[in-house]
């Protein structure tokens, strides 16, 4: 429940003097329905208002507070379209204010001739002479002390005005009573930090613009804060999982032995390494929850299989939930030719799967006469019914939900932890790794398999197509395949369509019947047609748009050209790239852009300089954000309200340390840090963290 010093933050912004129906609804648009929605809506920017010239000595375009005496008033004809003029004037000289569409008394009133005003606003030149179109105040001079010298500015829409905003913000700091301390008072002292409420009334009232920066004293303050709201809610959750009971599976070695002999490779150390990991966290009675993160071509579904083969010769069974039917045939083919003479059952289950074939399979999976099931979401549909899974493997997990987990870890029998292993080929930043899957322990593959060659990437102009056709020509008759991959038109599947229909037609023109064309639009049969065809080189050329950047498996393409490269993230280039050079002839990735940015230019120069995804994602983190990088939509990224995961990066580590050390000495949150750390999670909205803590 939460704690009774939150309870103003956390009332609706209705509440306060005001502000009714029609604001509330204006400020639940900007940032939120409640007072604590509005004290996270930062500035943005400062008005400072305290520089008040002489007129002769004002610089154009500056904000000024002046104090002037009122001339005259120039009115306007009805129906003109010309301003109301009222023109004041000082010792040195004088300045017109300009009002469009102004009511006359209300002018009149607030600016009686021969009075002396404090006017402030921006001062512009028209025809020669000083103007302040619409000042931003006009007061008595006795209340100078209600224009502010230093202005927030925040994000705002037309409805609500930086002035109400500001008097908003203001009474809802009043709610805001002092919290009780939850950081070490040691660090507080180390790192300069004010209190919770000192850092909140200060980044809403910054003295300069620096206060404004990501890295200011208060920023920061409250940054860590809400990092290690997260850390602390991750890492409550990594030790509940941890207690999960669990089954024990110990490798007997009879089938991994067998699918180790049949490799024609040596795996690398860093592949040793990851499933001696999994093998410690298997032989476990608790249930595993581990996150296996590879580069392009690491060598991710061997490490997969060997851990499934674990679960199978404790006489269990095993699945592998793909994100797309590509890629679990691809998975099918691939385990299926490394299981050859272990006499396990491997099978095959997408939404294509229909009538009495699925009701067969179902059937033999009940009956445990399926070792391994390999599929899409159809693998945890209510219907399928396992005889005894024991592990999952998630792969492209950043593609799946929480819920998508749960409803699997739901099959397990009897109704004990069932030992998951997540795998992602896109590359996390360990920042990033620490923030959304802390809750697992993480193994790295961060070595290439041996024979890999480097892929020659190449940063050409668009006009120069013909030269790259030609050169297609060349690759073809040598006996390469080429992908062709079109460009990506922010989220208009249509436009990304019709760009890939328009290169097809026009490569087909010049190598007729050998051009293939996929998209997302395409059934999943006629999808794996043209891929059939392309593996086996029926086809030569592969037109695309990003259906292929995961998971598609043919040695023989040698050739990646992007169209548009421009308009890629780093990640997904990288992935991309990712297609050729999987067997033993040189690849050449060919990257063709169009009108170049600063951001477009860099990363296409990284693509070039490096091939390691895990620099790539460093770099990528800090070019495009953490959203961009993952797809908040469905990674599971935490949404932060003051952080920034790109520009507080280095207070993650510091709270990850902080949150272990805090658990170890008090797992139950129970002493006094502890009790106040628990109002840190409920401030946060990571009460999850909290509600572990009760289960626990």
């Amino acid at each position: 429940m939460r704690p009774e010093i939150l309870y103003p933050l956390f009332a609706k912004t209705d509440s306060l003097p005001g502000v009714g129906a029609r604001i509330a609804d204006n400020l639940k648009k900007i940032s939120g329905a409640r007072i604590l929605d509005i004290l996270w809506h930062l500035p943005v920017d400062i008005i400072d208002r305290r520089a008040g010239p002489a007129l002769k000595d004002i610089l154009f375009d500056q904000i000024v507070t002046l104090e002037l005496t009122v001339s005259d008033h120039d009115p306007v004809p009805l129906k003109s379209k010309k301003p109301y003029r009222v023109w004041c004037h000082d010792d040195t000289g004088t300045i017109g204010l300009v009002f469009f569409h102004p009511r006359k008394d209300y002018i009149l009133t607030k600016l009686p001739e021969g009075e002396t005003r404090l006017i402030s606003g921006k001062v512009e030149v028209y025809n020669g002479k000083l103007q302040m179109s619409h000042p931003d105040y006009i007061l008595p001079v006795e209340q100078r002390s209600k224009i502010p010298e230093i202005e927030p500015v925040y994000p705002l829409t037309a409805r609500v005005s930086g002035k109400l905003m500001a008097r908003i913000i203001g009474d809802a700091m009043k709610r805001a009573s002092p919290l009780p301390e939850w950081l070490d008072r040691s660090l507080l002292v180390r790192e300069g930090w004010p209190n919770w409420h000192d850092a909140m009334k200060n980044v809403h009232h910054p003295k300069s613009s620096e206060e404004l920066h990501l890295l200011s004293l208060a920023r920061v303050r409250l940054a860590y804060d809400e990092i290690l709201a997260n850390q602390l809610a991750l890492e409550i959750m990594r030790r509940q999982t941890k207690k999960k009971k669990g089954r024990s599976l110990k490798a007997s070695n009879i089938f991994l032995d067998i699918v180790l002999s049949n490799l024609p490779y040596e795996l690398t150390e860093a592949q040793y390494r990851s499933i001696e990991d999994i093998k410690a966290d298997l032989e476990k009675p608790f249930a595993m929850m581990r996150l296996l993160q590879g580069d392009v071509g690491s060598g991710k579904t061997i490490v997969a299989l060997l851990s499934m083969l674990i679960a199978v010769e404790n006489g269990a069974q095993a699945a592998i939930l793909a994100p797309t039917e590509i890629l679990a045939r691809q998975h099918f083919i691939s385990l299926s030719e490394m299981l050859v003479g272990t006499e396990v059952k491997v099978e095959i289950l997408t939404g294509r799967d229909k009538g009495k074939s699925r009701e067969r399979l179902l059937l033999d999976l009940s009956l445990g006469k399926i070792n391994l099931l390999i599929g899409t979401h159809a693998i945890f549909q209510e219907d399928v019914i396992y005889h005894d899974l024991a592990m999952a493997v998630i792969d492209e997990q950043h593609r799946f939900g929480v819920e998508q987990r749960m409803c699997l870890s739901e099959k397990a029998k009897n109704g004990t932890g069932m030992d998951i292993l997540a795998m992602t080929a896109t590359p996390i930043p360990r920042t990033l790794t620490l923030t959304v899957y802390g809750d697992m322990d993480t193994s790295r593959l961060d070595e290439k398999p041996p024979g890999r060659t480097r892929i020659d990437t190449r940063v050409m102009p668009l006009d120069r197509i013909n030269n790259i056709i030609d050169a297609t020509r060349r690759a073809i008759a040598g006996g390469s395949r080429v992908y062709w991959v079109c460009p990506l038109i922010e989220e208009s599947e249509v436009l990304d369509l019709a760009a890939a229909e328009e290169r097809y037609t026009h490569l087909v023109h010049i190598f007729k019947e050998r051009v293939g064309l996929v998209h997302g639009k395409m059934k999943a049969k006629q999808k794996d047609l043209v891929m059939k065809s392309f593996k086996e080189g029926t086809i030569d050329i592969l037109v695309s748009t990003t259906v292929i950047e995961v998971g598609v498996h043919v040695p023989e393409a040698t050739v990646m050209i992007i169209e548009h490269a421009e308009r890629f993230g780093l990640s997904q280039l990288h992935q991309l790239r990712g297609r050729v050079g999987r067997g033993e002839t040189k690849s050449s990735c060919i990257l063709l852009y169009g009108t170049l940015g600063k951001k477009a230019e860099a990363r296409l120069r990284i693509m070039r300089e490096t091939d390691d995804g895990f620099i790539i994602a460093e770099e990528d983190l800090k070019l495009r954000g953490a959203g961009e990088l993952l797809g908040t939509r469905q990674s599971g990224l935490p949404k932060f309200k003051v952080a920034s995961l790109e520009g507080h990066s280095h207070l993650i580590p510091m709270a990850r340390d902080d949150a272990r050390l805090v658990l170890n000495n008090d797992p139950a949150l129970t002493n006094e840090r502890g009790r106040y750390l628990r109002i840190l999670l409920y401030l946060f909205e990571r009460d999850e963290g909290v509600k572990y803590l009760k289960s626990g």
